[in-house]
């Protein structure tokens, strides 16, 4: 590599480390009266000067939370929403393409391991993966955005799809911030802003819950019976979704089943990529996280995934075989 490809990628690299460098030095400045005071001195430029900020706050890895109640108490419901939308998509889709530029090709020649398999994973969901992390707000959103950008997602689907998606979380998180401003300055009516505001964010914790019901995607249940019937007949693929002392632990697994954790679960899907047209079944202690995981492989295209009821409990209960710590037992649990 020569001097002339370097050193674009230095400038940005000291540029981004400056930025992020002044963020944490003055990240107790950035509160909402220091920004009503620098704004309002800015007249008619103030919407895209907070653009700017917003976004260079994104790549700094300031809250994005701060920014978009600040949008609210600044611009109002409507505007403050359009600014944050679209100051939270320029963030993300620069910080995307730094990422890019700066360590694509680093990561692409030396991944191995856990990091490939994450990458593996989301280069084959594609815009599915992005739509998941940013209607869920499990994922931080600033570290998120980079590590998109060491995948080879195109760069369109990612900004149109985080666009999209990122809409209900942007409204809701304005119009909580401009709920907030008019409550203090005396307004009785603020209050029912900030209900609508908070049902929102509960409607955006339940959204890919309420998409599976409207396109008729509930999973199903299978009881021990009929899944020991299974895997004697069927060869079905059995993924068992509690953690690696739990697997091992007092309850035993089923032995052909594969241990891939549900916090480890979208960046391994990869290990199961075989099994999408075959039958699938969940298993955890009760049932609870195999319901959970269920999301997970249907977004990501599995088609026959079932739920087994009541878990590795259950099928205790019913005295069926298990291992534990790599000794196979063959009658009951006891």
């Amino acid at each position: 590599m020569n001097v002339r490809q370097v050193l674009p990628r230095l400038i940005l690299l000291i540029g981004v480390i400056a930025a992020i460098i002044w963020a944490a030095l003055n990240r107790d400045r950035l509160d909402l009266a220091a920004l009503d005071a620098w704004l309002s001195g800015l007249g008619f430029v103030a919407p895209l000067a907070y653009l700017g900020l917003y976004a260079v706050g994104t790549i700094a890895f300031l809250p994005g939370a701060l920014f978009a109640l600040a949008g609210g108490a600044l611009f109002g419901p409507v505007w403050g929403s359009l600014l944050n939308l679209v100051g939270a998509t320029i963030g993300a889709s620069l910080a995307f393409l730094i990422a890019r530029y700066l360590a694509g090709g680093w990561v692409a020649a030396r991944t191995g391991g856990r990091l490939k398999r994450l990458i593996e994973g989301v280069e084959a969901e594609g815009w599915r993966f992005v739509a998941f992390v940013r209607l869920v707000p499990l994922f931080p959103f600033n570290l998120t955005n980079y590590a998109l950008g060491l995948t080879r997602i195109n760069f369109w689907s990612y900004v149109i799809t985080s666009l999209i998606a990122m809409a209900p979380g942007a409204i809701a998180y304005t119009w909580l911030g401009h709920a907030g401003r008019e409550a203090f300055s005396g307004d009785a009516s603020a209050i029912r802003y900030g209900l609508l505001a908070l049902g929102l964010l509960a409607a955006i914790a339940l959204l890919p819950q309420l998409i599976r019901r409207m396109r008729g995607e509930k999973h199903r249940w299978i009881d021990a019976d009929t899944l020991a019937h299974k895997l004697r007949k069927d060869g079905v693929t059995v993924v068992d979704v509690r953690g690696p002392d739990e697997f091992e632990g007092a309850l035993g697994h089923i032995a052909s089943a594969l241990n891939l954790p549900l916090g480890e679960l979208p960046e391994r899907l990869t290990e199961i990529r075989a099994s999408r047209d075959r039958s699938v079944i969940l298993v955890c202690k009760t049932d609870k996280r195999s319901a959970a995981a269920v999301t997970l492989l249907s977004d990501a295209g599995f088609r026959d995934v079932s739920v087994l009821r009541g878990g590795m409990e259950q099928w205790n209960r019913d005295g069926k075989p298990v291992e534990i710590s790599n000794r196979e037992r063959t009658g009951p649990n006891r």
